[in-house]
């Protein structure tokens, strides 16, 4: 438990500015989730056989996720690390670099919790789900999503050498994810070679999980995209510590 001063360090900052935090994470995946859902919706009808408000809300749930961990572990993380000098600060006490950064990992993931919740409150209160007690089961998935994106960013907060960096990160990785991933409309709607490309994207498994449970069905091969989510965010994270060490060692 060496990593929880680290992460209450996180909260205690962030409880101050809770609300605006909140506000912004919340405030893209929404804009997309009702503009695109009643918009393109009046347009589309039914997409798989539910109304497009419906289809859309998984995606935008797993998005709102992905995008709180990775903004958090990019942006705030390497102000920590960098700018502020945080982390050297924390590591003159008894704390280890490991510390340090699963501290950042679980608060990077228990922000991305916080921002999935908002919007399964938007998807509850406006009755954009089947059954809800299969929507219980969207709790443990957004903490995987989280964990997952907080590994990713943690890597590419390792190498970055200033801000600006961070926006190869969205161009080459999160936003052809958004595009490839099921978010606006199924996969198989894509080219073959593309599909199988979007196979293998980390967001594609927590949309696989998130949407069936939003449309009152079970997930096919829940354990395989819950193990593929826990892969690359374990993947992600001890990358992200092994260059964090060398770095701050040069």
């Amino acid at each position: 438990m060496n990593w929880f001063p680290v992460w209450q360090r996180n909260f205690l900052v962030w409880k101050k500015l809770a609300a605006p935090s909140i506000l912004g994470n919340l405030a893209d995946p929404l804009l997309y989730m009702l503009g695109l859902g009643y918009g393109l919706g009046q347009f589309l009808g039914k997409v798989e056989g539910v109304p497009y408000l419906h289809f859309l809300a998984a995606g935008s749930l797993a998005y709102s996720v992905m995008n709180s961990a990775t903004f958090e572990t990019l942006y705030s993380a390497f102000s920590r690390m960098h700018v502020q000098k945080t982390w050297d600060a924390i590591l003159n006490t008894p704390l280890s670099l490991t510390d340090v950064l699963v501290g950042e990992w679980l608060w990077a993931a228990t922000k991305s919790l916080l921002s999935g919740l908002a919007i399964l409150a938007v998807i509850w209160g406006l009755g954009l789900y089947a059954d809800f007690a299969l929507t219980l089961w969207l709790l443990p998935v957004i903490v995987l999503t989280g964990l997952c994106f907080a590994g990713l960013g943690l890597m590419v907060n390792s190498v970055a050498p200033n801000y600006d960096f961070f926006m190869y990160y969205f161009s080459l990785a999160i936003t052809p994810m958004v595009l490839l991933s099921g978010v606006f409309y199924p996969t198989d709607a894509l080219p073959d070679w593309l599909a199988g490309l979007a196979t293998a994207l980390p967001l594609t498994h927590a949309i696989d999980l998130a949407r069936p449970l939003i449309l009152g069905q079970l997930p096919t091969l829940p354990l395989l995209h819950g193990a593929v989510l826990l892969a690359y965010g374990g993947a992600g994270f001890a990358a992200g510590l092994a260059l964090t060490r060398r770095r701050l060692l040069r």
